[in-house]
């Protein structure tokens, strides 16, 4: 039911930025001018910024930022949820913003899927283990991943918004391939590829030499690119809002007064946005 609910989610969000591309173009310009602040800014402050978006602009539809507090009690990834007004389904989402190259889908805390696949042996090809591979609990929710990629292209000033076909990337892995360290990596990993031998992820070590947060399954949005779907059909153009850092340098050393007496404006314009008004 998950991966149904967050089907329908995107593919309104992709009818609503098809009709309204400005309202997504103005909210990712101020997502990514969190960049001019701190080179990590923007990841969190993306996460608020995304479920306010959905409040605001997708009427059938109600999200809550998850925040960091409940992570340890999460059964499943994700930064935001999601509730379908008319359906009345819950689901949650993992909110990812991240540069051309290297995504993770999913984090393996309990380091269960490189085990999992060394237990197999170096080279997995036979479709009924393959299977067997994908029924296992480690990777149960392989195409339940509601992964939602910001992808950015920061020297050209561009995103992506690209969705893992989990079902596609799980029907169409025809070879799981253990591959030792370099290029690069301190750890092996394995490889999973279709059976034109084109990339489709991997899984990274994790054991406890390995960077916790680094651990578990991964994919390349270049090397990949046919087991995407694009939200927004293609790159599009966003700009840096410098008005934007001045009004939080100054918001954080207002008061609550100001800050209330400037959110009602702000609310003001978001009308006008809703009402076309740009």
């Amino acid at each position: 039911m998950s991966d149904a609910a967050y089907k329908d989610f995107t593919n309104r969000l992709r009818l609503l930025i098809k009709k309204r591309p400005s309202l997504i173009v103005t909210t990712l310009s101020n997502i990514f001018t969190m960049r001019l602040i701190g080179n990590k800014t923007h990841g969190d402050l993306a996460e608020i910024a995304i479920a306010e978006f959905i409040n605001q602009y997708m009427y059938e539809f109600q999200s809550v930022h998850v925040g960091k507090d409940l992570f340890r009690a999460k059964s499943k990834e994700e930064d935001i949820t999601i509730h379908n007004d008319i359906t009345k389904v819950n689901f949650p989402v993992s909110l990812k913003a991240y540069g051309d190259g290297p995504l993770q889908l999913s984090t393996d805390k309990n380091f269960q899927i490189y085990p999992l696949l060394s237990g197999y042996g170096e080279k997995i090809e036979n479709p009924k283990i393959i299977d067997e591979v994908f029924q296992s609990p480690a990777l149960a929710q392989f195409d339940e991943m509601n992964v939602l990629p910001l992808i950015y292209d920061e020297k050209n000033h561009r995103c992506n918004i690209l969705v893992f076909d989990g079902i596609k990337a799980k029907s169409s892995t025809a070879l799981i391939q253990k591959e030792s360290a370099g290029s690069g990596r301190k750890h092996p990993v394995y490889k999973f590829y279709d059976a034109s031998n084109n990339y489709i992820c991997e899984v990274r070590y994790g054991n406890a030499t390995a960077n916790a947060l680094q651990r578990g399954l991964w994919t390349h949005t270049k090397n990949a690119l046919s087991f995407f779907d694009s939200i927004t059909d293609g790159w599009i153009d966003y700009a840096h809002n410098h008005t934007l850092v001045q009004l939080f340098s100054h918001a954080l050393v207002a008061s609550e007064t100001g800050h209330t007496d400037a959110l009602r404006i702000i609310a003001t314009d978001i009308e006008k946005l809703k009402n076309g008004k740009e």
